[in-house]
């Protein structure tokens, strides 16, 4: 049987534009065949098993010819498999979509099309530019910078398109800047109309210059601006001045802040999201992996069966919480199971996701670390009392060791293990050291101990900004001759962000 192919769009830089059916696309995709993407984490929801084509056209710099990626698109799905076609932007709006889906019907191929948010009407909008406007603007035309350089004459109407259009926006523009603003003032219109040239649109690291039509070319020329850009011409520029939202350090603190995301691959986005809602541009570099205990959960199994003779539960993380639960349900049995058993959480996140299963912890000290659980338990726990602790396999024995000094049974039972992300080291020193990294967050004692063990030594960190998730995590850093610069007092994802907001203020 034929598979199918989804024409998708991407959006223009920011994931945060990724639409609901996009997401939706790359997550049941076999093969997804993508371009050069603005921000790679859209890939995050393809599936770790399809397979990943990278068809990317920059300037002067194509990876595959476009008659080669329509046959592929075709021929991936006659292999019956789901394919996604990723563009950046929008798969209708000079992105060759039209052409991949001619060859498509005439491959009797099914298809689908999913418009992704323009950069023509998005990146403007970052910068504080609506493309009409009241009063303004009743008009907009989308035009090509670049156009087809085999064709023997020009197709844009310029003596139309100069005065009978109040918003004009240039897609890919910025190296034909010369011709576009002298065809458009040869045709009637006034070297004063206010533009602007806007790079990077819709990511933490987006310029916006504002001009005017006769002196466009010469600033691109002498700030040394490249592309990708887009180029605007109107009157709605003026309006950037009181709409500008997207790049105001007020609204914004972190603005221009590159920050490292050390976190487990699967969690860093949280922090990230967090983040860059504050105008930092994240650089994820996951240095653990979650995966299943080296005894296969047999411990975790054993306990649950038992649960009945426990006191307390003391979950430890949010890992720890999913694991427990996910063998609790492979177990066929649900909250029903924990009895009487009362039910303790270091920290806020921690309850919260306890709460997610229906669960209200009995017990959340104020202070999120192990040593402040314990002079919380002393004076309510029971004679005799068993504990059931299930966290990472690798986690610190203070818990344990100070709860059986007060006489209680703990059983350690194994949830999940943290293990090294090795690769990517080499490139990541590079850009610490080229100081492209201003600061380096730290969410754990495994990830300052992997980070380190990954970089290879401690001294690209030497020269940036740490930021630690709390004591415990900041003790580690010491270790390794890293003094923190920030330490979150709360001891959460939230915690953290806020810590290093204050810190910049």
């Amino acid at each position: 049987m034929s598979g199918k192919v989804f024409l998708v769009g991407a959006g223009p830089g920011d994931p945060r534009l990724l639409t609901v059916g996009a997401m939706n696309c790359l997550k049941q995709a076999d093969v997804v065949v993508y371009d050069h993407l603005a921000d790679e984490s859209i890939l995050a929801y393809v599936p770790p098993e399809a397979e990943r084509i990278y068809v990317g056209k920059q300037s002067n710099k194509h990876t595959m010819r476009q008659e080669d990626i329509n046959v592929l698109l075709a021929d991936k799905a006659d292999e019956g498999k789901t394919v996604v076609r990723l563009k950046g932007g929008d798969p209708f709006v000079f992105g060759r979509g039209g052409e991949e889906a001619l060859v498509l019907l005439a491959r009797g191929i099914p298809f689908e099309v999913l418009p992704g948010v323009t950069s023509a009407i998005s990146v403007p909008a970052y910068a504080g530019i609506p493309v009409t406007h009241r009063g303004v603007a009743v008009s907009f035309a989308v035009i090509t910078g670049h156009e087809d350089p085999t064709k023997s004459e020009s197709h844009v109407r310029w003596q139309h398109l100069a005065t009978g259009v109040d918003t004009l926006i240039f897609l890919m523009g910025v190296a034909n800047l010369p011709e576009i603003t002298k065809n458009l003032m040869d045709n009637g219109r006034s070297a004063d109309t206010p533009a602007a040239v806007i790079r990077w649109g819709t990511r933490t690291d987006q310029e916006t210059y504002v001009t005017t039509l006769g002196d466009a070319a010469a600033m691109v020329q002498r700030d040394g601006i490249r592309p990708p850009a887009i180029f605007i011409v109107g009157e709605v520029v003026k309006l950037r001045e009181q709409l500008r939202w997207f790049d105001r350090a007020d609204i914004r603190p972190l603005l221009g802040k590159h920050i490292l995301v050390t976190r487990a691959r699967a969690q860093a986005s949280a922090l990230t999201e967090k983040l860059t809602a504050l105008g930092a541009a994240c650089v994820e570099t996951p240095v653990i992996r979650i995966v299943p205990p080296a005894d296969g959960y047999a411990a975790l199994d054993a306990a649950i069966g038992e649960l009945h003779t426990y006191h307390w539960l003391i979950f430890t993380s949010v890992n720890g919480v999913e694991h427990f639960f996910a063998r609790l349900h492979h177990a066929g049995r649900d909250t029903r199971a924990l009895g009487y058993a009362k039910v303790a959480a270091i920290g806020s996140a921690t309850a919260k996701e306890l709460h997610s299963y229906g669960i209200d912890a009995d017990l959340v000290p104020e202070e999120f670390r192990a040593e402040a659980v314990v002079e919380a338990l002393k004076p309510i726990l029971p004679p005799r009392a068993r504990i059931l602790l299930p966290r990472a396999q690798e986690a610190r024995d203070v818990l344990p060791e100070s709860l059986r000094a007060h006489g209680a049974t703990v059983d350690v039972t194994p949830a999940y293990e943290t293990v090294p992300e090795l690769s990517g080291g080499e490139e990541l020193a590079e850009r610490l050291r080229n100081g492209e990294i201003d600061f380096v967050t730290f969410t754990s004692s495994s990830t300052v101990k992997n980070l380190v063990h990954q970089l290879g030594n401690i001294t690209p960190l030497q020269q940036v900004k740490i930021a630690c998730i709390g004591p415990v995590t900041a003790e580690t850093a010491r270790s390794f001759a890293l003094e923190p610069d920030i330490i979150a007092e709360n001891y959460t994802i939230d915690g953290l962000v806020d810590a290093i907001r204050e810190y910049m203020q």
